[in-house]
């Protein structure tokens, strides 16, 4: 069996996705509830409140992919980076699911480069507001500065209300 069952009780197949098993609740629930950082920050926060920052942060032509830009996650789960980094064959499956998204979604098969700078000054920010003090540079953020606010943690529930209103707000469509 290589297929999970989602909220919306559609059978997502991890050997042959296909756009008609995605849906935006499914993401939307799986978002709010994968905890960022492999749940090492110091409060909860999920991957959905991350996308609807990321959202927020980008210019309004680029906001419903930066929405999205880790919907994949809703499949995958926040596998660490640095973890990531030692699994070549998991990297292959999630870029796969990744491209099966954008395209269900009409969003550019690359990253784009204002949502993957958003990204960015959002680690920058979170890594100041939610995770553990450490003074080792992270050369990755070399030049990056975190945004001016704070990141305030919600819910998980909260988490994916704000998702779905944002998604709404974007003019999305299931």
């Amino acid at each position: 069996m290589t297929w999970i069952l989602t909220a919306t009780s559609k059978r997502f197949d991890y050997a042959d996705p296909k756009p008609a098993q995605i849906d935006i609740l499914d993401i939307a629930q799986a978002l709010s509830r994968e905890c960022h950082y492999g749940g090492h920050a110091r409060r909860f926060y999920s991957v959905a409140q991350h996308s609807v920052l990321a959202s927020q942060i980008v210019p309004r032509e680029h906001a419903l992919e930066a929405l999205l830009h880790d919907a994949h996650k809703a499949y995958c789960k926040d596998i660490p980076r640095p973890l990531k980094a030692l699994l070549p064959d998991y990297r292959a499956v999630e870029a796969r699911i990744n491209g099966v998204i954008r395209a269900r979604f009409g969003l550019p098969a690359k990253l784009s480069e204002p949502v993957a700078t958003a990204d960015l000054v959002l680690l920058a920010t979170e890594r100041r507001d939610l995770l553990p003090n450490d003074p080792t540079p992270w050369t990755v953020l070399d030049g990056i500065e975190p945004l001016a606010r704070r990141v305030n943690t919600v819910h998980p529930e909260r988490a994916q209300a704000m998702f779905i209103r944002r998604w709404v707000e974007l003019g999305g469509a299931r």
